[in-house]
């Protein structure tokens, strides 16, 4: 049977095309070769409907061309469709984050800070242009992680830079490497190193702060230690607080006369001995004088601090907190799960993570609203106080309920006491409040705990929430911890252009093919 060198010519051109379509939809460009396929193929199909010009005319004068003729035009009416729905959909882009952890999207802090701004910010990526490169993939996640903020507030705008395309801009804002993102507002600026939204929020934050303010961490009773990288170190704590534009420093609160006025917070991190009456004098003074302190004790803590605490309001008793409900979340009982918050108070009204209290000490203080009192972070009903040390040694704790208190049990509660007024740089009058944060444990925020579950938000919010930082009060970006496969430009297009358009087109033109040899060709 001989093949007419008219099909093999018809095959040969639409093989070229496609094969040259396909070229340029997986490289993303134009290349030699996929022109050269493209237009070899184009020039046998001219040639060809040169050549059978009389018979193409005679079919299409018949009956069965004008059926042939409204295929085409569903076909055509069909693309027409779903370009425009392409287009739509470009314009009002609408993402949703299926991921068992969420990863892909803002955290509720990168939101709540965006979505703040009231004056302009801008951003510009320094970032090679090249395709089909590691450069490329770098790049494009840049520009989707500024796409989501931009998309939050029109207050953030974005661009980006060529460093190698435009050295003399890059030499303007002292860049001299790839991968780097400047804010800019107004006449401050902050550089960034790569595109993670925990390093943009945090510059963000640098930023956009009018002032930098301080926590001082209370030292000389056995409190937790800035500089340890000990399981039981602060290190991880000072890194987190700097990194929300605080400056962290010591204090040796014998050492010095009264408690620095740039104080916005003073910690008090879980000392293992008393402070003289002087040192809690000190205390007094700056909390009666509207300034705020963030407390923590641990079981055995020193009963003279104590008794200082309870003239406050606090209720302390010498217990442990046992939580059988711990062991379902993977901790032991001695680990008491908090995921019960005050939805009334503003540190936690929104906060819904749970929090791990390693060995902690039940915080009780009977609710005022007019004087800002409340519990606010409970563990569940199947806790209890146990107070026999015996029963805690042996393993054998039981609830005893003579002199042991069931769940919900709190480990943090808060009070505040008005200290007058103060006039603001504007002009603006407002009344001051000494504030004060008790929490029953001090291990939950060390290096081994603060990156556990919602710890590190609940006590870096305290932190906000004591300093007024309320901006800052949410929950942030996490590092995620996955090995993600890494591909280049060009096998993104083909995993893309394969399966969603050359192979529907394949089975649309065999479709077609079918139809055509059915209704022409009888």
């Amino acid at each position: 049977m001989r093949i007419p060198l008219t099909l093999l010519i018809a095959v040969a051109a639409a093989a070229l095309m496609i094969a040259g379509g396909s070229f340029y939809a997986i490289d993303g460009a134009l290349s030699l070769t996929s022109a050269s396929l493209l237009w070899v193929g184009l020039m046998l199909a001219l040639f060809l409907l040169y050549a059978k010009f009389g018979e193409v005319r005679s079919v299409l004068g018949k009956k069965t061309a004008k059926y042939g003729a409204n295929l085409v035009v569903m076909i055509t009416v069909f693309a027409g469709v779903i370009i425009t729905l392409a287009v739509l959909s470009d314009s009002h882009k609408k993402r949703y984050d299926l991921s068992k952890s969420g990863r892909f999207t803002l955290s509720s802090q990168t939101k709540k800070l965006v979505k703040s701004l009231t004056s302009e910010v801008k951003a510009i990526a320094f970032y090679r242009n090249e395709s089909g490169t590691m450069h490329a993939m770098q790049r494009q996640a840049a520009r989707d992680l500024l796409e989501e903020y931009a998309g939050l507030s029109d207050k953030f705008k974005f661009s980006f830079i060529d460093p190698d395309a435009n050295p003399g801009l890059a030499s303007k804002y002292g860049v001299s490497e790839y991968r780097i993102i400047m804010l800019f507002a107004g006449d401050k600026q902050v550089k960034i190193g790569n595109e993670k939204e925990e390093k943009l929020t945090n510059g963000l934050i640098k930023l956009l702060k009018q002032k930098q303010k301080t926590v001082y961490f209370v030292t000389g009773h056995g409190e937790k230690e800035l500089a340890s990288t000990n399981k039981d170190g602060y290190k991880a704590v000072k890194d987190a607080l700097m990194n929300e534009s605080y400056q962290v420093k010591d204090l040796p609160l014998l050492q010095v006369e009264a408690i620095p006025p740039d104080a916005s917070v003073v910690v008090v991190a879980g000392p293992t001995r008393d402070l003289g009456q002087t040192e809690l004098d000190k205390l007094d003074a700056r909390y009666k004088s509207g300034g705020a302190i963030f407390a923590m004790i641990d079981p055995g803590h020193p009963a003279g601090f104590a008794t200082w605490l309870e003239g406050y309001g606090f209720k302390i008793q010498n217990d442990i907190i046992i939580d059988q409900q711990s062991q379902v979340y993977g901790a032991n009982y001695l680990t008491p799960v908090v995921y019960a918050y005050h939805k009334k108070h503003p540190l936690t009204q929104d906060f819904t993570l749970a929090s791990y209290f390693p060995l902690a000490n039940s915080v009780y203080m009977q609710e005022d609203t007019k004087r800002g009192r409340y519990e606010l972070a409970l563990t569940g009903p199947n806790s209890w106080t146990e107070v026999d040390k015996n029963q805690l040694e042996s393993g054998q704790a039981e609830y005893n309920e003579d002199h042991e208190k069931r769940g919900p049990i709190p480990v943090m509660a808060v009070t505040t006491t008005p200290a007058g007024s103060e006039t603001d740089p504007d002009g603006t009058k407002r009344e001051k409040y000494g504030k004060m944060i008790l929490v029953g444990d001090s291990d939950f925020a060390n290096n081994t705990n603060i990156n556990l579950a919602g710890n590190g938000d609940l006590f870096l919010n305290t932190v906000n929430w004591l300093a007024e930082e309320a901006d800052l009060i949410a929950v942030r970006a996490k590092e995620a911890n996955v090995s993600p496969v890494i591909l280049t430009a060009s096998q993104g297009r083909a995993i893309f252009w394969i399966p969603v358009i050359m192979v529907p087109s394949a089975v649309l033109m065999a479709g077609i093919g079918v139809y055509s040899r059915r209704r022409w060709f009888r």
